[in-house]
């Protein structure tokens, strides 16, 4: 405090010497001139009032920065009293807390000792129950234990073996649950009209007249027809058409379009029908490659050498129980696609391995072996990915079933082949097992109407509310399903849904 008045005087006369020095200069000035003596006069005095002025201000503030400088301390000085005060309070409740573990502790060690003594007195009864028991049972502890043991572990493995069939019936009920979804998912998804090929073709002719060319003198002319193209030409009394007959598709087409270049002719005679059987040979040799290719289009496969798409498209006049195999083939193909992508699988593989899986049907009559055999050895020629081979080659059990692809394609063969309509020993069974389906159906009292859907996998059955009742649906799905069991011979399992649709309509006038 002292110090800062020391400064503020000192500041002051440092002021006021440089307040004198400037009038004493003032005044050195007016000596010079005489009539400036009186305003040098009063510009003394007026500097020594300011003087006193700026001495007056210096002290007041200084005595302000005193006065801070005392509430700080002062405000310090508080803050320090409470922190020593609550200080005081900690070491208080320290000491408390201190005392109260000594306690505890010395509780404790109490409770200890007595739990020490009721264990040794727990020991020597339990010594006497095991030899009691012991004595009772005429068997050692350790024996006892071994047995109990052993008991244990019989009953936990039956326990265990019952878990695991348990879960393998749940897997296995849901794992058929799962295909069933994806096959009828599949089916109905991929719906291509099919038609039985026979093995005869029929071509219409123009006029009744042609009759009569085609035949020729004494049958020369349909004689040569027949020997070039290895088929049987029948001309009845069917009006204006002749019946091509032949096992080989590929020969009758041949037959149809040589005749078809004949007529356009004119010219029906032995020489010209062997230069138009010729010409047809070739552009169906042609047509063979553009099947090829539509097929591959279609299915949506781009990367085959051409040598592998005409050997596909040859499978276009080739038929297996008068299904088309190349008609097959991209069935196939779509029906594997789907498969594969709802089970996760490779898609391009599957797709591919579908579509080429009968490709030696195309030569197998020009070669030794089976079709897979053949068709494993064509698609490793053209250097075909290894696991297309591996996905096509099991279809018929022949071969292991290395990649999970292979199932796919073997389960779309089996629902292509056996699809209804897509050959001809299975179509009439097929419409005849519907048709039971629904009459079955039909004959129930209250039943409105049924259809057989999902093919033959589903039986609809829409009833009369007014006739039947909740409870009475659910007893006719019942009986349904046990007359069809009784009545009807079919694979898989047929899911019998009785509906029931109760509506109440009034008008307001």
């Amino acid at each position: 405090m002292f110090l800062t008045q020391d400064l503020v005087a000192g500041a002051g006369f440092a002021i006021i010497g440089l307040i004198l020095g400037f009038a004493a200069r003032q005044i050195m000035s007016a000596s010079k001139v005489g009539s400036f003596e009186k305003k040098a006069k009063e510009s003394f005095e007026e500097a020594k009032i300011k003087t006193q002025d700026i001495i007056l201000e210096a002290k007041e503030k200084a005595d302000y920065l005193l006065q801070e400088v005392k509430n700080e301390e002062k405000a310090r000085k508080q803050q320090m009293d409470k922190l020593e005060e609550r200080l005081l309070k900690k070491e208080d409740q320290v000491e408390k807390q201190n005392q109260e573990l000594a306690h505890q502790q010395v509780k404790v060690n109490q409770d200890v000792e007595k739990l020490r003594l009721a264990k040794q007195q727990i020991d020597v009864l339990k010594e006497k129950a095991e030899e009691k028991i012991e004595e009772i049972a005429g068997l050692s502890r350790e024996e006892a234990k071994k047995k109990v043991i052993e008991e244990a572990k019989e009953e936990g493995k039956q326990e265990i073996i019952r878990s695991i069939q348990q879960i393998e019936r749940e897997k296995k009920e849901e794992v058929e649950k799962k295909s069933l979804e994806i096959i009828t998912s599949v089916i109905q998804r991929y719906a291509r009209s099919h038609v039985s090929e026979l093995t005869t073709s029929v071509f219409v002719l123009p006029d009744e007249d042609l009759k009569g060319k085609i035949i020729g003198r004494e049958g020369r002319n349909i004689r040569a027809i027949e020997r070039e193209t290895g088929v049987e030409l029948i001309v009845d009394e069917t009006p204006d058409s002749v019946i091509i007959s032949s096992f080989d598709p590929l020969r009758r087409e041949i037959a149809k379009l040589a005749l078809e270049k004949l007529l356009k002719d004119g010219r029906i005679q032995p020489a010209k029908i062997e230069e138009k059987v010729e010409e047809a040979k070739q552009e169906i040799n042609k047509r063979i490659i553009e099947l090829g290719e539509q097929a591959t289009l279609e299915v949506g496969v781009y990367d085959l050498p051409k040598e592998i798409i005409q050997i596909l498209g040859r499978l276009h006049f080739r038929t297996s129980y008068g299904q088309n195999v190349l008609t097959h083939s991209i069935e196939m193909a779509h029906i594997s696609r789907m498969m594969a992508a709802e089970l996760g699988l490779n898609v391009e593989v599957a797709k591919k391995a579908a579509l080429l899986h009968d490709i030696g049907k195309a030569i197998d009559h020009e070669v030794e072996g089976t079709h897979v055999e053949i068709g494993r050895k064509i698609l490793k020629k053209y250097n075909i990915d290894e696991r297309v081979i591996q996905a096509m080659e099991s279809h018929h059990d022949e071969y292991p079933y290395s990649v999970p692809e292979s199932f796919v394609v073997a389960a779309a063969d089996a629902l292509s082949a056996a699809r209804p309509g897509a050959r001809r020993d299975t179509v009439e069974n097929y419409i005849k097992r519907l048709q039971d389906l629904e009459k079955i159906a039909s004959n129930f009292p209250g039943v409105k109407s049924s259809y057989a859907v999902s093919a033959g996998r589903e039986l609809r059955i829409f009833v009369i509310p007014e006739k039947v009742d909740d409870f009475g649906a659910l007893q006719m799905a019942r009986d349904i399903a046990k007359q069809i069991e009784s009545e009807l011979k079919y694979p898989g399992e047929i899911k019998v849904n009785v509906i029931r649709e109760m509506r109440a309509v009034e008008y307001a006038k």
